[in-house]
């Protein structure tokens, strides 16, 4: 390195990424090294396709451990040789955007009808204009090495294009039809939402005893129900068939009070005897069992409230124009009045409330474009029950199954304006439907836009340009991986295998990993308005991208897991540790005229690192190739922390200011591997100190990726080694718990036959043969004799030393009862008890070197 940049590392004591990041970033951007040659074949080539955020926001910590997981894969395969495309882009989130829009016009007054479809439109685009540059720096700023050349929208021309010929021909095969149906209504986006986007919750509703008078007869059934304001809408009553107490009944009338209707008794299997008194208020326009019970029965459907959560003119003068929870006061009100409310009680149960707006779903019946999900469910069923598309972890390849061997009818249509309008144009009884607009007069587009889900199930394969044979889709497609979390499962995987399969011919990906749900830090979910929401920036600000993007990978061992601030921490630790050990290494060794390093180098430590090196090597490429982020991210601590730092630079640190020439090139070739295997986690770091390595060519982005070399591989010697460091921890841990101050160098008697040096250096104990005469050690560490030595207080150290057995006595009382307990050895786990027992012999083994 030349003067200037060895000053500057000099003077740069600490890792201080706000410095560096942007500046590493551009310099990754101006290479190019993000956007590949769309050359080669999906065998050889390496995609992934980013879960397109929503143009809503700013990017939560959810995004920042999913494009973490994704840029660990990415980078190491691009180093791996392969031709390597990230594509980047945003989803236009029809409704949530739609509704953030909303929000800002209120906030000014205005209403969208105010300004029309067009001007909303337009106000929404310079909404996604912002957020989508917005959301972009978002992940420049976390490292990501997405291709930021091809950026594409759900909403862009081509993109939009490639929707109009997904509906066009799903429309044409007869797969998408337009029917009255009962759907889920969202009273507070005014649209219909799948049932994908509703979320039960528990409730404490009252449950109304109401009396329903058999015509021409002095009987009653008594129906109970959570929703008398429905009743006007009732057109039957229904029995079990099973249920002897009303099979006289059936085929008779009952007549439902306020309105003074007659109703059908009838007889349905969907009733359950148990349930109230066994009769069941029939209400098809209003309830999705009682809607299949109606249209079994061919009952009249009547909807008593409106798209705008009132009730309707079908409800009754008395009732119209009420809100829905003002209805069943009404309601109950006028049942006590006219002596039909037998009763009522709290009752518990699950009701459904859209996860967009919050409100309560009301089961409407809408006319609603549809898509039949039968065809199209059968080979992506097939696809992951044959491991074509592999589900990590394994339980998410089974829910995926149950829930398409189930699949319904999906209904597409959404009564917003932002989004992609169905390609659906009417004139009179003539209906066109295409990918463009048909020619002639008169023409007008259907008003309802399609599905958010609609359009996002065809993004790995539309942003790769089809329905065109693009050389980027003949290269990139299939891709090869997806992380995703579990929540849009069926929302959004499960459609891309079957639109991708029906449509590019192929399945969209060969892998996906449903990655853990990061949690707030006390187990709540992350929310803004619960205020346990963490912003990925300021985590970035404080502690540097490379640190949050190990603790989320390494505290994503589990598929719930609270946010850990330790570590992230341990990321920022780890950066330090290794940005200090490096300017150890490159500030004191001169780059060597011969740079390979010898197949068996003099030195034993010297032996043991590169072993260990290529021992992590191997273990970290392969916990990374099954998605065990979490254990990779462990390792390459637990490397580089401890073994590289802590131990092998400590060994060596002598030789190093020696100019030892052999060391030198050890040095070197360790430090350029790991700076390359621990690049896919923490890729700024380690490109910053890359600069500074005299074997430097390129950007590490660049470098190629370690593989495992098993000629170094030695599990012997390693063994060994590891048997000196635990030598070494034992004399350093009596001298921290006997408090002798680390100036003092200890005398101990033993043998030091195979013991490495180091571990006395380290240690601070010289080895001499016998005691003096009448001297006695004061305590044996390791099977050394510790000797009384100058400057050390024995009577404290007794004091201490007795403590300390105290303590272990303790201690080995407590284990001794655990494992004596006959039941705790049976229960326990296994685990747990071979735990227990080596605590026990290091317990023993602990007080037996006190003496």
């Amino acid at each position: 390195m030349d003067a200037e940049a060895r000053q500057k590392l000099e003077e740069t004591t600490r890792w201080q990424p706000g410095e560096v990041e942007r500046r590493v970033f551009q310099d990754w951007l101006d290479g190019g090294y993000f956007h590949p040659e769309a050359t080669g074949s999906p065998e050889e080539n390496f995609s992934v396709a980013i879960p397109p955020p929503n143009v809503t926001g700013a990017l939560h910590m959810g995004h920042a451990l999913n494009g973490s997981m994704q840029d660990a894969l990415v980078r190491m395969n691009r180093m791996s040789g392969r031709n390597t495309l990230w594509v980047l882009g945003t989803d236009h989130a029809g409704i949530a955007t739609q509704s953030v829009v909303e929000k800002r016009l209120r906030e000014e007054s205005v209403d969208r009808h105010d300004i029309g479809r067009e001007a909303f439109i337009e106000r929404v685009w310079e909404w996604k204009e912002e957020y989508a540059a917005r959301i972009k720096e978002q992940y420049q700023r976390l490292g990501a090495s997405c291709d930021y050349e091809r950026e594409r929208f759900t909403l862009d021309d081509g993109y939009a294009l490639a929707v109009r010929k997904v509906f066009t021909e799903l429309y044409e095969k007869g797969y998408i039809y337009r029917d009255n149906y009962m759907v889920n209504w969202d009273p507070g986006s005014r649209s219909a939402i799948s049932d994908l986007e509703v979320e039960n919750r528990e409730e404490t509703d009252t449950l109304f005893s109401v009396r329903y008078p058999v015509e021409g007869s002095d009987r009653v059934l008594t129906v109970a129900t959570v929703r008398p304001e429905t009743m006007m809408a009732d057109t039957a009553v229904a029995v079990n068939p099973k249920d002897e107490r009303y099979a006289d009944l059936v085929g008779s009338h009952c007549i439902l009070p306020l309105v003074g209707r007659r109703l059908p008794i009838i007889a349905d299997d969907h009733v359950d005897i148990a349930f109230g008194t066994g009769a069941l208020k029939i209400t098809p326009g209003h309830d999705v069992n009682d809607f299949e019970i109606g249209r079994r029965h061919g009952l009249e459907e009547i909807s008593v409230i409106g798209e705008d959560g009132l009730m309707t003119e079908a409800a009754g003068e008395r009732f119209a124009g009420m809100t829905v929870a003002d209805a069943q006061v009404a309601v109950a009100e006028a049942l006590r009045e006219e002596g039909a409310l037998s009763g009522q009680e709290p009752y518990e149960h699950s009701v459904p409330f859209s996860h967009r707006s919050g409100e309560r779903i009301e089961p409407l019946i809408s006319l609603q474009w549809f898509c039949r999900m039968d065809e199209l469910a059968a080979p992506a069923i097939e696809a992951v029950e044959n491991d074509v598309v592999s589900i990590t972890p394994p339980q998410w390849k089974r829910v995926y199954l149950d829930w398409m061997r189930e699949i319904r009818p999906w209904c597409i249509s959404r009564q917003l304006w932002w989004g992609h309008r169905i390609p659906v144009w009417y004139r009179g009884e003539e209906i066109h439907v295409g990918e463009h607009e048909p020619d002639g007069d008169g023409w007008v587009q259907e008003e309802d836009v399609l599905d958010t889900w609609f359009s996002s199930a065809i993004w790995p394969f539309a942003t790769l340009g089809w329905p065109e044979e693009t050389p980027e889709l003949k290269a990139f497609y299939p891709t090869d991986f997806l992380t995703t979390a579990r929540e849009i499962l069926f929302l959004w995987v499960a459609r891309m295998v079957m639109t991708g399969i029906e449509f590019a011919g192929d399945i969209p990906f060969d892998n996906v990993y449903v990655h853990s749900v990061i949690q707030a830090r006390d187990g709540r979910r992350m929310s803004k308005s619960l205020g346990t929401g963490i912003d990925p920036l300021g985590e970035i600000d404080e502690h540097g991208a490379d640190a949050l993007r190990f603790g989320l990978l390494a505290m994503s061992s589990t598929q719930d897991v609270r946010y850990s601030d330790a570590k992230v921490q341990q990321g920022r630790d780890l950066s330090n540790k290794l940005w200090n050990a490096s300017r150890l290494i490159l500030l004191n060794t001169a780059e060597p005229a011969e740079r390979s390093v010898p197949a068996e180098p003099a030195a034993l430590e010297d032996r043991w690192i590169l072993s260990r090196l290529e021992s992590t090597v191997g273990s970290v490429t392969s916990l990374l190739e099954v998605y065990d982020f979490a254990h990779a991210a462990q390792e390459i601590y637990s490397f580089v922390f401890s073994e590289l730092c802590d131990w092998y630079l400590e060994i060596v640190k002598p030789r190093i200011y020696e100019g030892d020439g052999e060391l030198a090139r050890v040095l070197l070739h360790a430090l350029e591997r790991t700076l390359a295997l621990v690049h896919p986690v923490m890729p700024f770091v380690t490109e910053e100190l890359w600069g500074y390595h005299p074997y430097r060519q390129g950007h590490l982005v660049a470098h190629s990726f370690p593989i495992a070399d098993p000629t170094r591989l030695d599990e012997q010697l390693e063994a060994e080694f590891a048997g000196a460091i635990g030598l070494t921890r034992q004399l350093r841990g009596w001298r921290d718990m006997a408090g002798v101050p680390p100036k003092i160098v200890l005398e101990a008697t033993g043998v030091a036959d195979g013991v490495p040096e180091f571990v006395f250096r380290l240690g601070r104990v010289t080895l001499r043969g016998d005691a003096p005469a009448g001297i006695r050690p004061v305590a044996t560490v390791a099977g050394f004799g510790i000797l009384p030595s100058e400057g050390l207080d024995t009577d404290a150290l007794t004091a201490r030393l007795s403590a300390r057995r105290g303590k272990l006595e303790d201690e080995l009382q407590k284990i001794e009862g655990k494992l004596g307990n006959q039941k705790f050895v049976d229960r326990a786990p296994p685990e747990v008890v071979a735990e227990e027992r080596e605590k026990l012999e290091q317990v023993r083994a602990e007080l037996a070197g006190l003496g």
